[in-house]
């Protein structure tokens, strides 16, 4: 049986091996690949990109000749959801293949206010650190570890600035089927969240996991249930609608 490919895009700050856990558990129906941005992790020697169009475009042509190749999904979490709706999004005007399924985690819609209120990019170090710290906006390895945090400052800044500048853009509603999932203690308005139903016309399945921003890191079995669901691969879940 052929695998479904599932692309998956890391949060401000992860690379690739962000995702090496849900390589590791993927369900024998799924093939998980993570993407990697410029300037970090497998491609640490290149220089970041700090702006979201620029990033996608990375993207765009990391996959758009694979597309062609059999059913795939795009996932991503937090920053990672937007330039997943935004690679989504300039793979169907390319006229390639679209995913089957977006699948989005940790962030509110692209056309929320909130998103650019504010500038966390400008701040100087110590209270770019702190605004990250209150945010959960790392794993809580990193952020026990002063050296680490030194070394992700740049890459962090260079992703917020991306997210925090990015423009919205109206376009017609995409044709294909959106799961949007939040942790139950992340620092968003269910208003906020569920703007993404605007970006598609099917109707977006809203779903919860227990948690904080990286509900992702301790719920990776339920994530990657919920996909597998969605993609009619092992129905199974503990996650609740909201």
């Amino acid at each position: 049986m052929e695998k479904i490919r599932l692309y998956c895009l890391p949060f401000a700050g992860g690379n690739k091996y962000s995702y090496r856990e849900y390589e590791q558990k993927a369900p024998p129906s799924l093939r998980v690949i993570p993407l990697e941005y410029p300037g970090r992790g497998a491609r640490s020697q290149e220089p970041l990109l700090s702006e979201i169009n620029a990033i996608v475009n990375d993207l765009y042509q990391q996959i758009a000749s694979e597309t062609t190749k059999g059913t795939y999904a795009i996932y991503g979490h937090s920053m990672g959801g937007i330039t997943a709706f935004l690679l989504t999004r300039k793979l169907i005007v390319n006229g390639m293949p679209p995913p089957v399924h977006l699948f989005i985690t940790g962030t509110m819609g692209p056309s929320a206010k909130s998103r650019s209120e504010k500038k966390r990019h400008l701040m100087e170090k110590q209270k770019f650190i702190e605004e990250i710290k209150a945010l959960d906006g790392l794993p809580d390895e990193i952020l026990a570890h002063d050296e680490l945090l030194d070394y992700f400052e740049p890459i962090l800044r260079a992703d917020f600035r991306a997210t925090e500048t990015y423009s919205y853009q109206q376009a017609a509603p995409l044709q294909l089927p959106f799961t949007v999932i939040t942790g139950t203690e992340e620092p968003m308005t269910i208003e906020d969240i569920h703007l993404w139903q605007k970006e598609t016309s099917f109707t977006v399945d809203f779903r919860q996991l227990p948690g904080k921003h990286f509900f992702i890191s301790k719920y990776p079995a339920d994530v990657l249930a919920i996909i597998s669901e969605k993609l009619s691969v092992q129905p199974k879940s503990i996650s609740n609608e909201i």
